[in-house]
């Protein structure tokens, strides 16, 4: 049994995943996705958690998300037994970064997991798992491109699309978007808060129908008031970060978006999921984080919308061998105990970077 078992090595890796093409948001655009992978190893066995900073929201740097791994966290659990729990092995940590923590209870989740010789969604308290149905992520661009990626997606199989709004064409690439997509095609749109309660009552209107607007305002007062001005549901992202959040977001908000970067861990997402209906979105995550949102999928309760976890597809590269599936809009998890991901160590020495 591995109960008593002490960990014994902790390294962070920072890394970087070409994507195919521009990642486009109000917020920026992105070429590549810089993350860090930490590796745990107890009994001889290894867990993998990834770390994702919030890149294009002004938050926390990788480098300073590595720093904190290597300088407060190795200290912390290199020689401590490992716990069954890992929420208990990290308690009274001190804590920095949402995304340092999520790192640590990934990697925790798959060593305990892999150890015990179950999945991670089983640890989570689920009993069954299954498909995650998934939408499609759309950046933004000129509506023709924006049309010619949602006919490409929807010949793989989705039916809900996702694009990034708060660009002056933002409505144009909408009405190309439906168009391509058909009439019976799902669009969401996300403007990462950058509209105001006015221009958002317009552009929602002038874009409708929508199944759902993301984080259309900044705050939830504005949301609040955009409420009485659309029909359209509305859901937040950057305004839930706590339970507390969940709890005043519910009372104008028709859903959450929550991302594991954003609000620090498996079990985090899950209470903020008992207090708002709740979709699981990636930070444009690498497998790992992937795989550890997928096994939160079957641990809450189903909301009706489609989580934004098939972002891998948006990737030139990868530093998994085995790693969740995207068949037909849905997510399949990897088999094996723990996440169910094998690292590729040639990819992750080639896609390795330095940091200043």
């Amino acid at each position: 049994m591995w109960e008593g078992a002490r960990i014994e090595a902790f390294e962070v890796v920072p890394l970087a995943l070409r994507f195919r093409e521009p990642y486009v948001t109000v917020r920026g655009r992105l070429d590549r996705r810089e993350l860090a992978l930490l590796r745990l190893r107890a009994e001889g066995v290894e867990g993998f958690g990834e770390a994702a900073p919030l890149a294009l929201r002004g938050g926390t740097s990788l480098a300073l998300v590595v720093e904190e791994l290597d300088a407060v966290w190795r200290p912390q659990l290199v020689g401590e037994q490992l716990s069954a729990n890992p929420e208990e092995q990290v308690r009274g940590v001190a804590e920095f970064s949402p995304q340092a923590r999520d790192a640590v209870k990934m990697a925790l989740f798959d060593l305990v997991g892999k150890l015990s010789d179950v999945p991670v969604w089983r640890l989570l308290g689920a009993t069954t798992a299954g498909p995650v149905r998934c939408n499609a992520t759309i950046s933004a661009a000129d509506p023709a491109t924006v049309a010619a990626r949602v006919r490409t997606w929807a010949g793989l199989g989705f039916e809900t699309f996702k694009l990034k709004a708060g660009m002056d064409d933002d409505v144009a690439q909408v009405l190309a978007a439906r168009e391509a997509a058909g009439p019976a095609a799902q669009i969401r749109v996300d403007a990462n808060g950058s509209w105001s309660v006015d221009v958002a009552a317009e552009r929602l209107r002038e874009m409708a129908p929508l199944e759902l607007a993301e984080q259309p305002v900044a705050t939830l007062e504005e949301m609040a008031a955009l409420r009485a001005r659309t029909d359209v549901r509305l859901s937040a992202d950057e305004s839930v970060v706590t339970v507390e959040d969940a709890d005043a977001a519910a009372a104008v908000c028709d859903a959450a978006t929550v991302k594991l970067a954003k609000v620090g861990g498996p079990l985090a997402a899950m209470r903020i999921a008992a207090r708002i209906p709740v979709y699981l979105s990636s930070a444009l995550d690498g497998p790992v984080g992937i795989a550890t949102a997928g096994h939160v999928a079957q641990a809450i309760d189903d909301s009706g919308f489609a989580h934004g976890l098939a972002t891998s597809l948006l990737f030139a590269d990868s530093v998994a061998t085995r790693e969740c599936t995207i068949e037909d809009g849905f997510l399949h998890l990897p088999p094996g105990p723990g996440l169910g991901v094998e690292i590729d160590e040639d990819a992750v020495q080639r896609l390795r970077i330095e940091l200043d």
